[in-house]
């Protein structure tokens, strides 16, 4: 694995400030969502600060990798991902889902530069990044790209016509990770509409498949860095995260999907996270 004990730390410690920024953002704005949000800045801050090849001095760099965040509703990850990494002022979190904001409710790309595609519509983002891939390998390039997707997203139909896309024309720069938290806004997404057994949906769709504990920054790291081996086929990760992840009251909570916390509750899951970066600086 590419990555050091001393590195492993200040991922997580990355991770931990993102969780704390979404609470800030979330709170602040008074409507997001906060258990998706959350479970996934693991994977974000491995993406954002180690993974991922980009600039954020030049976002349009030719040689880039395209990060796709298909379940868009999940933004504040991405924002404070970014705004940490130094695309834009770590100051204008605090506009999210403000009018006339770059950082709108769902990320738009033509307002806000590092963003690759508009999300809104669940299950489109797959069919977006395997686009990119087919135009990628067309011209030979070297680049991959990442596409986040949520659990309950793949409930669409136009997730699975592209999983049959990538998989047709060999695909082997897409690497799709799953937000596998098992909620949506409804409940349960095996009481919903049930998505296992998810692995072998994927294999049957001829795709390489890996599973990792979503909220283990090792674990993303080392599981992606096998994802890029693949040859000749798409990979999926199946990324098993907590929803609400950090904060105590929120965690597994599906009601938190589409909900803000109110001050004191903002108050107390700040609280929460900054006694966790005490525990993630003292190595326990």
């Amino acid at each position: 694995m590419s990555v050091s004990a001393a590195q492993l730390i200040a991922l997580k410690e990355r991770a931990n400030a993102i969780r704390e920024d979404i609470i800030a953002m979330l709170v602040h704005a008074g409507s997001g969502h906060s258990a998706g949000s959350l479970d996934m800045a693991d994977v974000f801050a491995a993406l954002y600060f180690h993974i991922l090849r980009h600039d954020p001095t030049n976002p349009t760099w030719p040689q880039r990798d395209r990060l796709i965040l298909s379940n868009g509703h999940i933004c504040p990850v991405r924002y404070a991902a970014m705004a940490q990494a130094g695309y834009f002022p770590h100051a204008e979190l605090m506009t999210l889902r403000a009018f006339g904001s770059r950082l709108q409710g769902h990320p738009d790309r033509e307002r806000l530069p590092g963003l690759e595609t508009t999300s809104g519509p669940l299950g489109a983002g797959l069919a977006q990044a395997g686009g990119l891939a087919y135009a990628a390998k067309m011209d030979n390039a070297a680049w991959r790209v990442y596409c986040v997707v949520s659990d309950a997203e793949q409930q669409c139909g136009l997730h699975w016509e592209a999983v049959l896309f990538a998989a047709k024309f060999a695909l082997d720069r897409v690497i799709c990770i799953v937000d596998r938290n098992y909620i949506q806004i409804d409940g349960s997404t095996e009481r919903v509409m049930p998505l296992d057994p998810l692995r072998a949906k994927y294999e049957a769709f001829n795709w390489k498949v890996f599973e990792c504990d979503g909220n283990d920054m090792a674990a993303i790291i080392e599981t992606v860095e096998a994802a890029q081996r693949t040859v000749g086929k798409p990979s999926v990760i199946i990324a098993r995260t907590v929803p609400g992840k950090g904060v105590d009251f929120m965690e597994g909570d599906y009601q938190w999907h589409g909900k803000a916390p109110s001050e004191p509750q903002a108050a107390q899951a700040l609280r929460e996270l900054r006694t966790l970066a005490g525990k993630i600086e003292a190595g326990t």
